[in-house]
């Protein structure tokens, strides 16, 4: 029977993976704890980096209905909990393992779909979600601009046009086309 101890644990770490959009998982031996320290702050405020152990993080991620991440649990692990933008965490972690090597990102998970270490880094490499949101707008902007001009350019075609043919039946000779009651009449 569990302890109850390992079972508050095991309730606590299969909250955080339930509430939170992102889990990295990554291995710090070799770092102090002031290293750690400055990880923490490193991931920004939507993120906590908690030492886990193994065994209790496989059952609680098992249990959130993670299963994807069991071959992860080796050697000494933490988890960063991402409840904001998975981005700014990834940097986070990305720009710190490049300062120290002893850091080393195994994988994680992001809305319940697993990533690989590499996946992690080129999340790391995308832009803001704020920076992507400001591009998608821009360019709806400039759609919705050219479609604008589209619109106002097809009437005032229509009237060129039709300003046009009437210029030029007016230079035959006439308004319009011969009507054919004046042909029977010339008869």
């Amino acid at each position: 029977m569990a302890r109850p101890d390992k079972a508050a644990a095991v309730a606590e770490l299969t909250d955080q993976f339930r509430s939170s959009n992102a889990a990295v998982l990554t291995e710090y031996r070799g770092l102090t704890v002031a290293q750690l320290k400055e990880l923490r702050r490193s991931l920004g405020e939507n993120a906590q980096y908690a030492v886990v152990k193994n065994t209790l993080t496989k059952i609680a991620a098992n249990e959130a209905g993670i299963d994807t991440l069991d071959d992860l649990f080796s050697g000494p692990t933490a988890v960063a909990f991402v409840t904001g933008d998975p981005v700014e965490s990834a940097k986070g972690l990305r720009d710190f393992a490049k300062d120290n090597p002893n850091l080393i990102i195994k994988g994680g998970v992001l809305d319940g779909k697993a990533l690989s270490a590499d996946e992690i880094k080129k999340l790391a490499d995308l832009e803001s979600r704020e920076v992507l949101l400001a591009k998608l707008a821009g360019a709806m902007k400039g759609k919705q601009t050219q479609a604008a001009q589209l619109f106002q350019a097809l009437p005032s075609k229509f009237v060129r046009t039709a300003e046009a043919l009437r210029a030029k039946r007016a230079e035959q000779g006439g308004a319009g086309t011969p009507a054919p009651a004046d042909a029977e009449v010339a008869e």
